[in-house]
Parts: structure tokens; C-alpha cells; sequence
């Protein structure tokens, strides 16, 4: 069980939840590492760790302490999402889709399958011929769902400790004047002046810079990359 003393220096399990939950951003990265440090205290605490985060949000801190269970208590985990089984982020979805395998291989932090399912969630919405063709035309994008554009956002942010996502890459453009020439290396995509090979030469971790996943395919220019990201869906959020 949780200790019920604390110090300034050695704060209970509760009040670095507290903390962690509504902290600023620069305060709650700065509790990352203590957390794993403290996977014990939150393994004890079980389903009270995530009382303070909201299931329908895309709050990464949620996501980390899934993430800390998953790598080192799997078993606690595993009955805490007893009656979640597709995830602890609810997936909402206007179109049918099975976000579960998605929020799977991000709970374990298996990126590249994340990216490559992410893809073939888009093809499905982007439509029939999409699929057939194996890729998205960027004047398909206006006619995507944007209640799973937002669930698949959502759950790249909740699941990366706020640094991936189609909303993280529109503000880096945007923090960037809109230049899709400085954000290609800037999210490192690209880098003196050539284009990062896939998929080996990409990092599948939380180790890559900001904004490097999801991908979208370069090679059909920036059109179906800024399509997606000034979707109304997504500029509002």
C-alpha cells in the first residue's frame, strides 16, 4: 500500500498524482522519471492512479502511467483494463472503426505499427478507392470523419507524452510561419536536405524529435500533409 507519510523531499504516491494531473507542462515532464521510479506506489494503487484523468480527454499523463504499468507491472495493468479491453481512452468513432489495436500497439510502444495501422485507418475513411489504391488523395481528406481524425489525435498525443500527433505537427507549422521547408527537418523528417528513409532511418520511440509521428507520405508532396492538418476537426482543437 501507498505510504501515508510524506516529506518535501519524499512526497506520498497521492500527492505526486495530484501534482502530475494539474500541473503545468514544464512541471509535469519534470515528473516523468519519479514516476517510473514509483511504479511500485502506483501499482498498489491500481485504478485510483488514473481517478484524476479523464477517459474521454487526451491527457498524456494518464498515458504514461499505462505506458510505466505496462513496461514494468503487466499484470496490474492487465486488471485494471479488465473492463476496458480495446483501451483506456475511449475511441469514439462515426465510421465502425476498431481503434483497440491502435491503442494497443501505443500503450506498448510499438510506434512503427502504430504509424502503419494509423495509415490504414485513414485509407478506411478516406474511402473504397483509397483502399484499393493503397494510399490517400489529398482531396479525400475534406470528407474524413472528424470525430476519428480527433479520436486517432488524441490518442497519439495521450500515448507519447504529449509530443506526437497531427495537432502537435499543425502547431510546430504553425510556430514556424507555416513553412513546411523548416518543418520537414524541424520534426526530423528530413534532414540536410534529404529525406529520412523508411521506415529504418525513423525513430520508433519516445526518444524522436516532437512531432515525428504519425508519418504521411512525403512523396505525394506537402498538399495531402496540409489537407490533413487544416482539417476543421483538427484546427479546433
Amino acid at each position: 500500500m501507498p505510504s501515508d507519510s510524506s516529506t518535501a523531499n519524499n512526497p506520498s504516491i497521492e500527492e505526486l498524482l495530484e501534482r502530475f494531473s494539474k500541473g503545468s507542462p514544464r512541471q509535469r515532464r519534470g515528473l516523468v522519471e519519479t514516476f517510473e521510479q514509483r511504479v511500485e506506489d502506483i501499482a498498489a494503487l491500481g485504478k485510483a492512479s488514473l481517478e484524476n484523468f479523464d477517459r474521454e480527454g487526451d491527457d498524456w499523463g494518464a498515458g504514461w502511467i499505462l505506458q510505466i504499468l505496462k513496461r514494468h507491472k503487466p499484470d496490474v495493468l492487465e486488471t485494471i483494463l479488465t473492463s476496458q479491453p480495446s483501451g483506456w481512452f475511449v475511441a469514439h468513432t462515426s465510421q465502425g472503426i476498431d481503434f483497440g489495436p491502435l491503442q494497443d500497439d501505443l500503450l506498448s510502444e510499438r510506434f512503427e505499427e502504430a504509424d502503419r495501422y494509423t495509415s490504414a485507418i485513414l485509407r478506411k475513411l478516406a474511402g473504397v478507392s483509397a483502399e484499393k489504391r493503397g494510399y490517400v488523395y489529398f482531396s479525400e481528406v475534406e470528407s474524413i470523419s472528424g470525430v476519428d481524425l480527433v479520436t486517432l489525435d488524441r490518442l497519439w498525443v495521450a500515448y507519447s507524452q504529449g509530443r506526437f500527433g497531427f495537432s502537435v505537427q499543425s502547431r510546430l507549422l504553425k510556430a514556424l510561419d507555416g513553412r513546411y521547408d523548416r518543418l520537414w527537418p524541424r520534426i526530423g523528417w528530413k534532414k540536410d536536405g534529404v529525406w529520412t528513409r523508411y521506415p529504418g532511418a525513423f525513430t520508433w520511440s519516445l526518444s524522436a524529435p516532437e512531432g515525428h509521428m504519425p508519418l504521411v507520405n512525403q512523396l505525394r508532396g506537402v498538399r495531402l500533409m496540409d489537407a490533413i492538418l487544416s482539417h476543421p476537426s483538427l484546427t479546433s482543437r
